[in-house]
């Protein structure tokens, strides 16, 4: 009996030891709990502040607002920051650090930006193809030679040419056999030797003479062989060769002519293309047709275009074509923009980047591109208020000219802005976003 208590009585104490340790566990330490009460004074009670952007708050509140120095926010060289104001002093204007401008109405230029290709001019492009299937027996120019207008290309041997030079040669006898026999005939007619009958008869022949060898000339130029190559025909050698020339002056951009294989009919064997004037293709959006539109009709549109392969360099042209018809899945209207190319350096197929010049028609509040900066996604400027400060305030943009950026909405005429090193200014604003200011 005496041993079963005792078992009991361990069994407790085991119980109750192990109670206690979990309770000790469980509960946190003193020290923790006032470390982690202290913990939000660190903030300052900026938290709140930074909820709202000062750039969608009224300028009279953030001039109205104080800070945990006691004084104006805007005045407090640590916390100025923080409602998006800074102070411009003189010192920085003569220096010409910064430079300000009173913002007016302004007739620009405005620019329309678009996207197009760079294509060749396709009344500059010619396609030499063999009418008649023939055998390549010779090539006379490589991929990139410049040609002349006539240049002998590529010569063919075709079994449909020989024979109808064959005929042209035995039309062509014929033809000069009658000739002569007709002027014998009307000799002897005049000599009163052959008679009227004799003399109908030979210049019948010499008709129909010059009626087959007319054909057989004919069918000779529907294969591709010049007036001149027919009259080179003077006998049988050579017959079944076909040259094909250069129709216009330019270089060979593409070549598709290999010697002993068989060209087909309408096969495209060389693309001569003359690329001192090209096309760039872009795209017009439908808000921007009317304008683009209005002014092409009066005259042709001034266009820049800058390409990927030269960057900080530009190409002047004109707008000589804007479609009649536009894109049903893409919205847009074809422009087409010629570009002289002397050098050759714009190449077809080049992704480019057009910008249209349209003269200004009706005053718009302009500023400097300098003046416009953003903060996540967001233009703004900086505004003048009084004295030396300068607050943040939101804009919307609009349409780009020469020098200049329309503002559509977020100031007035007559407000004084930052024009120039306004990035500066920005820089002092970002400090404050970024830990500096009275958190320092």
């Amino acid at each position: 009996m005496n041993i079963r208590n005792l078992l009991i009585m361990t069994s407790l104490g085991i119980l109750l030891a192990v109670a206690l340790v979990s309770c000790d566990r469980s509960s946190p330490a003193p020290e923790i709990v006032e470390l982690t009460a202290e913990t939000p004074d660190l903030d300052h009670d900026h938290q709140a502040e930074a909820e709202v952007s000062d750039l969608d708050r009224p300028v009279g509140e953030l001039f109205a607002a104080d800070c945990e120095h006691q004084v104006k926010t805007f005045a407090c060289n640590e916390c100025r920051y923080e409602v998006g104001v800074v102070r411009v002093p003189a010192s920085l204007v003569e220096g010409k650090l910064v430079e300000t401008e009173q913002v007016e109405r302004r007739a620009v230029d405005v620019t329309v930006p678009l996207t197009g290709e760079v294509r060749f001019d396709e009344r500059r492009v010619g396609h030499v193809s063999p009418l008649v299937e023939g055998v390549v027996s010779a090539v006379h120019v490589k991929l990139g030679d410049r040609v002349r207008r006539g240049q002998a290309l590529v010569e063919l041997e075709c079994t449909a040419v020989g024979q109808a030079q064959a005929e042209y040669l035995a039309a062509q006898g014929m033809l000069d056999l009658a000739r002569r026999n007709l002027e014998r005939v009307a000799g002897l007619r005049r000599e009163a030797i052959a008679s009227e009958k004799e003399f109908l008869q030979a210049q019948q022949e010499a008709d129909a003479a010059r009626i087959r060898a007319d054909g057989a000339r004919s069918q000779l130029a529907r294969y591709g062989m010049s007036e001149a190559a027919v009259r080179a025909l003077a006998d049988a050698e050579g017959l079944g060769r076909l040259t094909l020339r250069s129709p216009l002056d330019g270089a060979v951009l593409a070549m598709h002519a290999v010697p002993g294989e068989v060209a087909g009919t309408g096969e495209s064997l060389f693309t001569v293309g003359d690329h001192a004037v090209v096309w760039v293709w872009a795209d017009l959006y439908e808000r921007d047709i009317s304008a683009v539109a209005g002014e092409q009709a009066s005259q042709q549109l001034a266009a820049t275009v800058t390409v990927k392969a030269y960057p900080g360099e530009s190409f002047a042209g004109t707008v000589d074509l804007v479609s009649p018809s536009m894109d049903e899945s893409s919205r847009t209207v074809k422009v087409r923009v010629e570009v002289p190319n002397p050098d050759g350096r714009l190449l077809a197929g080049m992704f480019a980047d057009v910008a249209l010049q349209l003269p200004g028609s009706a005053a718009v509040l302009a500023l400097p591109p300098a003046a416009v900066l953003e903060d996540e996604g967001r233009e703004f400027v900086f505004v003048h208020h009084h004295d030396d400060y300068y607050v943040r305030r939101p804009v919307k943009t609009g349409r780009t000219a020469a020098g200049w950026v329309e503002v559509v909405t977020g100031i007035d005429p007559g407000q004084t802005v930052v024009a120039e090193g306004a990035f500066l200014l920005k820089s002092d604003v970002l400090r404050a976003k970024m830990g500096a200011g009275c958190a320092d």
